[in-house]
C-alpha cells in the first residue's frame, strides 16, 4: 500500500506510543516508523522503572512523562494535547510492525474512515497469544459484536489511525486497559465512520513483560462493555436480565413435581419473575427507540454542521 500516489506531509501525523518498561522493545518500534519516514514521535511514558525513556530519547522520540497512572489516562493526556491533523497509535511493545501503518493510515486520509483499527487476531503469527488471551480475545469481541451489533473482530486492538476531530469528540474517561472498548463504544455511539484492517500480530519479545492480567482485565472489559451496551443497544441491555427472568420462571415451573411448596407460592414465584422478565423487555423495547432516535438526531446535526463548514470553506 505503500506506492499509493496520496500526497501529505508526514509531519502532519503523530506516531503515538503510550509504554511502560519497554526499554528492550521501544527503540526498534520508533526506528521502525523513521525507516518509513515518520519521525514525529511521541513516546508518553507511565513512569517507568528501567530505562524505556532513555532509549526512546536517544532513538530520537518526544517523551513525556504522564501525570497519571494506567494506560488510558497516557491516552487521554495525549489526545487533549494533540496538535496534528492524524495520529497512529501503537504499542511500544514491539507486537506490531511500524511498516504496516499505512494499512490503517490510508484509509484516513482518503476520507474513508474517521478511525481505523488493526486488527490482530486475523494476522496473528504462532506464539502471538496464549491459548487463554486467545480464548478471552474471543469471547469479549463476539459478546461485543452482540451487545453493539457491530461487525469489529478485535476491539482490544492497540495499533489504531485517527484524526484529530475524530479523538475530540469523543468522551474517554477510563484510566486502564478498558480504554480500547471505550473507544470503540464512542466511536459507534458518535456516528463515525470506523473500520478494521489486518495486522501482522508478532509475539512479545521474551524481555518484556505483559502488562494485562487475563482474567482481572479479562473480566472488566467484559463488564464493561455490558454497562456500556445500554447507552448504544438498550434492548441487549435490559434483554440480558429479562431472559434470566424468564429462565428462573421456567426453571422454578418445570420443577413443580419435584418441590413441596405450597403450590400458591410456586405459582406466585412463577409469575413474580416472569413479570419481572416482561417488565424488562418492555423496558428495553422503549429504551431502544429512545436511543434509535437519538442517533438519528446527532447523525443529522452532523450532516448539518458538515454542510455549514463547506459553505463556510466557499468564501
Amino acid at each position: 500500500m505503500e506506492d499509493k500516489n496520496l500526497i501529505f506531509d508526514k509531519n502532519d501525523v503523530c506516531i503515538f506510543i503510550p509504554v511502560l518498561n519497554e526499554e528492550d522493545a521501544i527503540k526498534d518500534v520508533i526506528e521502525g516508523f523513521q525507516k518509513v519516514g515518520y519521525n514525529n514521535i511521541l513516546v508518553y511514558d507511565g513512569n517507568s522503572k528501567d530505562k524505556t525513556r532513555e532509549a526512546a530519547a536517544a532513538a530520537g522520540a518526544r517523551v513525556v512523562v504522564q501525570s497519571g497512572k494506567g494506560k488510558g489516562q497516557a491516552m487521554i493526556q495525549a489526545f487533549d494535547a494533540m496538535t496534528e491533523k492524524y495520529m497512529v497509535m501503537i504499542d511500544g511493545d514491539g507486537t506490531e510492525l511500524p511498516e504496516e501503518i499505512h494499512h490503517l493510515l490510508y484509509p484516513v486520509l482518503e476520507g474513508k474512515a474517521d478511525h481505523v483499527a488493526g486488527n490482530r487476531i486475523a494476522g496473528r503469527t504462532p506464539g502471538a497469544f496464549t491459548a487463554l488471551n486467545l480464548l478471552g480475545n474471543r469471547l469479549i469481541n463476539w459478546f461485543f459484536r452482540r451487545a453493539f451489533r457491530s461487525g469489529l473482530r478485535d476491539i482490544l486492538t492497540g495499533y489504531r489511525a485517527f484524526t484529530r476531530e475524530s479523538i475530540q469528540a469523543l468522551d474517554l474517561k477510563q484510566n486502564g486497559f478498558v480504554i480500547e472498548t471505550e473507544m470503540t463504544v464512542e466511536c459507534l455511539t458518535k456516528g463515525q465512520k470506523m473500520m478494521e484492517v489486518p495486522i501482522t500480530y508478532l509475539p512479545r519479545p521474551e524481555k518484556v513483560e505483559t502488562k494485562l492480567h487475563p482474567i482481572r482485565d479479562g473480566y472488566r472489559i467484559s463488564m464493561a462493555v455490558y454497562k456500556y451496551s445500554r447507552f448504544y443497544n438498550p434492548l441487549f441491555f435490559f434483554g440480558v436480565w429479562s431472559l434470566l427472568s424468564f429462565v428462573i420462571a421456567l426453571l422454578l415451573a418445570a420443577a413443580h413435581p419435584f418441590i413441596t411448596w405450597h403450590s400458591s407460592t410456586l405459582g406466585t414465584a412463577v409469575f413474580f419473575f416472569a413479570g419481572i422478565g416482561a417488565v424488562l423487555l418492555i423496558a428495553g423495547f422503549v429504551a431502544d427507540i429512545s436511543a434509535t432516535l437519538h442517533r438519528k438526531t446527532l447523525k443529522a446535526i452532523q450532516a448539518n454542521r458538515k454542510e455549514q463548514e463547506k459553505e463556510y470553506d466557499q468564501f
